[in-house]
């Protein structure tokens, strides 16, 4: 088991994630603590193993929310506790087993080398990825590009990054956005609007079928709808910080990428 961090942290947001859950929550255990899982509203029984989980592991938190309210407001529920308990950092993965436990050591690596920055994940996609979600977000990452001038951001979808807690706590707080599958993107962008610089850490994504246990609560519908309003949003906003993001790009350098 690692030394605990007192700075860093995991924070996995979890919501009817189905049997790659507690896999994945042992496997981040196994090269990383502490460990906080965010139960957003989960009707699978995930709870309570979770919560027997954490009465043989003093590593993990769990917290329990009393109703889905999305990705972003179980991670800002996480993040409020974090902040609190004194954690300046979380790591942010998945729970249904896509990202690759071997990258939490060198995204925090990359994160305590150089504290001040947004530590981004840039997805190795294998065969398992579906065409169509690809095609999608080679299109939501042009957007994402585009409204930071190229800064780094790389792939804003990617949920496997380490944040600086309290920049990523105040852009929560003060947006209302962002709940959702928007949350991803959105606040990568808003934090490099803010002038975090940028690490781009290439990791492993693997898509799990049904049968292997994956379990997907993407609609693409309803979330395509939601992110191209975010991009939309966003792009008003961009215009209007033209001028500061052009100074910006030319006074300061570009994303570091670091090897997986």
């Amino acid at each position: 088991m690692p030394s605990p961090s007192s700075t860093h942290l995991i924070l996995i947001p979890s919501y009817n994630t189905g049997p790659k859950l507690i896999p994945t929550v042992q496997n981040a255990l196994d090269r990383w603590s502490p460990v906080w899982v965010v139960v957003d509203g989960s009707t699978d029984g995930s709870a309570e193993q979770l919560q027997a989980l954490q009465a043989e592991n003093p590593h993990l938190k769990v917290i329990v929310l009393p109703e889905n309210r999305g990705k972003g407001s179980a991670v800002l529920a996480g993040l409020r506790e974090a902040v609190a308990a004194g954690f300046s950092h979380v790591l942010t993965m998945d729970a249904d087993g896509q990202h690759a436990p071997d990258s939490i050591a060198p995204f925090m690596a990359a994160s305590q080398a150089q504290p001040d920055a947004l530590v981004l994940g840039l997805p190795q996609f294998d065969e398992t990825a579906p065409t169509e979600r690809l095609v999608g977000r080679r299109i939501a990452n042009w957007f994402a590009n585009l409204d930071t001038l190229w800064a780094g951001i790389g792939d804003g979808l990617f949920g496997l990054r380490v944040y600086p807690a309290a920049p990523l706590l105040h852009v929560l707080e003060h947006h209302r956005w962002a709940r959702r599958f928007d949350f991803d993107p959105e606040v990568a962008i808003r934090l490099v609007w803010r002038g975090l610089p940028v690490i781009n850490v290439p990791s492993p994504c693997r898509y799990f079928n049904a049968a292997e246990g994956g379990v997907s609560h993407f609609k693409y519908l309803r979330d395509n709808v939601l992110i191209t309003w975010m991009y939309f949003r966003l792009l008003i906003e961009f215009f209007i910080r033209l001028p500061v993001l052009i100074l910006h790009k030319l006074t300061t350098t570009k994303a570091r990428a670091f090897p997986s």
